[in-house]
């Protein structure tokens, strides 16, 4: 039933793309993750923006940062608009639980956008997003604050959201041969945003 609830999230963003963009929030709320996570990585990194929207503001930054950024979404409209305003990055349609092959990266990005999943999907798709990281490299993520199924708004439109256990995130991320350096919940600096950032250990391929 959430993977269908998952596929009505989709489609009210691809529908709602316009809207989207005029409402989204371009304060610069994100950066100081943004920061902790590029600090984690080499000059000018192949990172890819995992549901990347209309690449704003999240992938603006990386470029402007002298980041390689690829992203990925499910969303057509939102990649139209992204495409439109970033032609020098490369934009790809795609969805979390069947992600295209894209090669390793330096680092991932999935801000407000891996949470759109149900939990199992979530338990699917969270260690293949992970072996797409080089050793050395960093994951960097939003949650939900607390394990269970919730409702958001785009433009006025129901969107599913749904999140494991913080202790579940951290023990799947170990699994793939990440440490945690960050779980911070409900991030007063960053909009309420709870945030996971971790890091594959070197020496692994």
């Amino acid at each position: 039933m959430s993977d269908t609830q998952t596929d009505a999230a989709i489609r009210v963003y691809d529908e709602q793309a316009e809207q989207f963009a005029k409402r989204r929030r371009a304060d610069g709320v994100e950066h100081g993750w943004l920061r902790r996570f590029l600090d984690l990585l080499p000059e000018e990194p192949a990172v890819l923006d995992a549901g990347c929207g209309t690449g704003t503001p999240v992938a603006a930054a990386l470029i402007a940062q002298g980041c390689k950024v690829t992203g990925i979404d499910a969303a057509a409209g939102m990649l139209e608009l992204a495409r439109a305003a970033f032609p020098e990055a490369t934009w790809l349609l795609g969805d979390f639980r069947d992600l295209p092959d894209t090669g390793d990266f330096d680092g991932i990005v999935a801000w407000h956008s891996f949470f759109h999943l149900d939990a199992p999907a979530q338990r699917r798709a969270l260690p293949d997003l992970a072996l797409r990281v080089k050793p050395g490299g960093a994951v960097l993520m939003t949650v939900g604050d607390r394990p269970g199924p919730v409702y958001g708004q785009v433009a006025g439109h129901p969107v599913f959201h749904d999140s494991l256990e913080e202790t579940e995130y951290r023990g799947i991320m170990t699994q793939a041969g990440f440490e945690t350096l960050a779980f911070q919940r409900n991030d007063p600096d960053c909009g309420g945003a709870t945030v996971l950032l971790c890091r594959r250990m070197e020496g692994l391929s």
